[in-house]
């Protein structure tokens, strides 16, 4: 074939070898790697385990099904069961007309059963859940790994951790676990959970910790817990059941998942060891926890917050003060920010929570602040947290008006507080403010969430009484270069501080 068409076999192998090398020698980079380099070669740990069965019998005793039974609104149960329809087309409307007919009607209370887990911590029968497995709780029956079923009574609660104690009503001598202190956990480190999935008592699943330090993943207020990530496999009925290392020790007590189908996708989330074991302990000894107050309503401090008023993004901006707090008592004040408590320094609004949280109510402690870009040092005697400390938030002044005609700085119209709208804000008679009348589409206000009805208190720490004061307080701002200012609005009842984007010219 070759001779055929008037090329020698030996000629063709020269052309596909030339070719060759040169195309090599064309599109290869010259590179020399370095003497010492060396890939990321990890040897197989001699410790892995090639079964968990002997961790999971010996615990296995210790870990037990919660039963519960409570009373709810039987409407409660009903949208309960409709969520599983929210994408369905009409699905909005059919509830809203649903909830229309049921405000006409008295609440009908009916008997609910709930499953969840739990785990000894003691010889003599205290048991550990979860707080949303046991609220509301008329009956609580605890069945054994052995089945037997025991009836146990509520020790003590804390919401703020979704932690409650239990403890068994028969005497006895009880299998029990504990917590793991100081475990040194890693991103990696594996896990056995063990709990009651959908009413199916004694399950195992095997995982590993997949992150740490998780705050704001479960949609609810996570203030006082920084949650473990787990792959190992939680469903319901796994809440309030242990997560064990492999030395059979409680490194967290699980509490939710991450699901948009309701059922495990391999993200769950443990409330860690060493947080359960403080305050479980506090629960059995005076069956609360009591938390310190300042009485403050605070906002992390952003790099936003941070420039518009040219200083350092550091610690937590105090957004409002409650009157007849401690706060306000020892003179804390809005726009002040925390730097530190008792000369320890505070990162953010969450780390200032947990820290006056861990003060004794009664105790005098030095608050570090920045105010006015000087730092001074507060003393204040903390209280003690209320069950509500703030109060309902209500809704702002009046509806949302945008119109294209609206001129004024940044867009908006304003009026000065009067005395209606200052009690219908619960600030007090001296307080000066602008309330928002009507906002042009295009303000900048809008971007940082701002509308019509909120209240202006403050530009940049200065107060509003007019709205030649926020013109000033703008122009200040461009004078000294910056682009941003930082207001404090007042919604409701409550004040938030927001970045605004000023720009160079109004």
């Amino acid at each position: 074939m070759l001779k055929r068409i008037g090329v020698s076999s030996q000629a063709l192998l020269a052309g596909v070898v030339g070719a060759g090398a040169m195309a090599a020698f064309m599109i290869v980079p010259e590179y020399t790697s370095p003497a010492d380099a060396r890939p990321i070669v990890i040897e197989t740990p001699g410790d892995a385990p090639v079964s968990f069965a002997d961790l999971v019998e010996q615990v296995s005793p210790a870990v037990v099904s919660v039963n519960v039974v409570s009373l709810r609104d039987s409407a409660g149960g009903f949208e309960e069961f409709m969520e599983r329809f929210r994408d369905m087309p009409g699905f909005d409307e059919f509830m809203e007309r649903r909830r229309g007919e049921n405000d006409e009607q008295e609440p009908e209370q009916q008997e609910a059963r709930s499953l969840g887990s739990g785990f000894f911590i003691s010889e003599d029968g205290y048991i550990v859940t979860n707080n949303h497995v046991v609220e509301g709780a008329t009956e609580i029956e605890i069945v054994l790994d052995s089945g037997d079923a025991l009836e146990a009574t509520i020790i003590g609660t804390d919401p703020q951790t979704d932690l409650a104690v239990l403890k068994v009503s028969e005497p006895g001598s009880y299998p029990y676990v504990e917590f793991a202190h100081d475990a040194d956990l890693r991103r990696g480190d594996w896990v056995v959970a063990l709990g009651n999935p959908f009413g199916l008592g004694g399950t195992a699943t095997a995982g590993i910790i997949s992150a740490q330090g998780r705050r704001n993943q479960l949609g609810r207020s996570s203030t006082y817990t920084d949650f473990l990530q787990i792959d190992a496999a939680i469903n319901r009925g796994n809440s309030g059941g242990p997560t064990f290392d492999l030395h059979g020790r409680v490194v967290g007590v699980n509490t939710a998942i991450f699901s948009p189908t309701g059922g495990s996708v391999g993200i769950g989330f443990a409330i860690p060891g060493d947080l359960a074991s403080q305050i479980t302990s506090t629960l059995i000894r005076d069956g609360r926890v009591s938390r310190g107050w300042l009485g403050v309503t605070i906002q992390d401090l952003t790099a936003d917050m941070a420039e518009a008023q040219g200083i350092e993004d550091e610690g937590a901006i105090v957004a409002d003060v409650t009157d007849g707090s401690p706060a306000e008592e020892y003179g804390l004040e809005r726009g002040d920010i925390i730097l530190s408590v008792n000369g320890d320094d505070i990162a953010d609004a969450t780390e200032l929570t947990r820290m006056v949280g861990s003060l004794l109510a009664g105790s005098n402690n030095e608050f570090g602040v920045l105010r006015d870009g000087e730092q001074i040092t507060v003393s204040v005697t903390v209280g003690e947290r209320p069950e509500d400390p703030y109060g309902d938030v209500r809704p702002a002044l009046s509806d949302d008006n945008v119109t294209d005609e609206t001129e004024g700085p940044l867009g908006v119209s304003v009026k000065p507080l009067n005395p209606e709208l200052r009690q219908e804000l619960d600030l007090d008679d001296d307080e000066v403010g602008l309330v928002i009348t009507e906002m042009e589409s295009d303000s900048p206000l809008r971007e940082a969430q701002i509308r019509s009805g909120m209240a202006i208190l403050e530009i940049n720490g200065r107060p509003m009484a007019s709205e030649e004061d926020m013109q000033r307080a703008i122009e200040s701002a461009r004078e000294a270069g910056r682009d941003k200012v930082l207001v404090a609005v007042r919604v409701g009842d409550v004040t938030t501080f927001r970045t605004v984007e000023i720009g160079e010219t109004d």
